[in-house]
């Protein structure tokens, strides 16, 4: 026992890792040098980036990315919803039905389709309401009804709904089925298990894929540009074709696609917090959290230091 004792305590050698620090030393030089060709490299004309930046004509191009995004998201995921619904019914029909649409729009790409409802008119000059192969109450003229605005949020959101099908078709089957079990057994009634149960658990595997789906609609509205409507990237070029400053428009039409990109992540990082409730009894903490808890931690050590020098 005296010589255990004895034993002095080992003495732990922190492991270094000097390569790390070589490789992040060769990151911040090449960062350092990205930065520097920004600020000092006159083709990127900085003085035209902020004149056009926030112009009327800009923010009005912006506002039509916006409502496209709008539109196509919420009519998207409405009629994802439903096909999603629909494969996992146990009605046939509605099960070929939902995946001959999911084939057939995720086959044909995204500028045909958009293309093909802006000449609608082609193949139907009226359009008209009534009872199939019957009598019909309501006629109207194509080109009166459908706009090019309007063609493109109906292909936008038609082709958006085949991704968001899959995408919330994988959420619902996530969910393990012996909770649904249990919940009818307590006799809770179908429409509250789907509400209480099905949705807080599929959104945390939908929250993922679907905010991407949205990212990738707002920057796809750019698309659009083929049929002549004024949304962001078109207006950019509109304005490069006047003034030949060509690279400047396009880093106002890319700064803004990353301001609003990085509003959406924000925004998906706090809902998926909420829905992590369930999961986890204490959701980890915000960066904002962490940030603050670090700075009184720092504050407090400070605090501290001249007690015990005076001690």
């Amino acid at each position: 026992m005296a010589a255990a004792r004895s034993t002095p305590a080992l003495k732990v050698a922190p492991t270094r890792h000097p390569w790390r620090w070589v490789i992040s030393a060769v990151a911040l030089v090449l960062l350092a040098q990205f930065v520097h060709g920004l600020v000092t490299n006159p083709g990127w004309d900085w003085s035209t980036f902020a004149k056009y930046f926030t112009a009327k004509s800009v923010l009005s191009a912006l506002q039509v990315t916006l409502e496209l995004t709008l539109w196509g998201t919420a009519l998207g995921f409405l009629i994802g919803t439903a096909l999603a619904i629909a494969r996992l019914s146990n009605n046939p029909v509605l099960r070929v039905i939902s995946w001959v649409y999911i084939w057939a729009f995720r086959s044909i790409p995204l500028i045909v389709q958009l293309l093909f409802w802006f000449n609608l008119a082609y193949l139907y000059n009226t359009l008209s309401l009534g009872i199939p192969f019957g009598p019909s109450f309501l006629t109207f003229e194509v080109n009166g009804v459908i706009s090019g605005f309007s063609a493109a949020v109906i292909g936008l959101a038609l082709h958006q709904a085949a991704y968001s099908a899959e995408i919330i078709r994988a959420g619902f089957i996530s969910v393990d089925p012996g909770q649904l079990e249990a919940a009818a057994a307590l006799g809770i009634p179908r429409l509250r298990q789907f509400r209480t149960i099905v949705v807080p658990q599929a959104m945390r595997s939908i929250l993922p894929n679907a905010t991407n789906e949205v990212i990738s609609l707002f920057k796809g509205t750019s698309i659009v540009s083929v049929m002549a409507i004024a949304e962001l990237f078109y207006q950019v070029q509109v304005v490069y074709g006047r003034n030949g400053r060509v690279v400047p428009l396009l880093m106002v039409a890319t700064v803004w696609y990353i301001i609003l990109t990085t509003i959406l992540s924000v925004a998906q990082f706090y809902i998926e917090r909420h829905y992590a409730k369930g999961a986890q009894r204490t959701p980890p903490p915000t960066p904002w959290q962490r940030a603050w808890q670090r700075l009184r931690e720092v504050a407090d050590i400070g605090s501290a230091a001249p007690r015990g020098a005076t001690r």
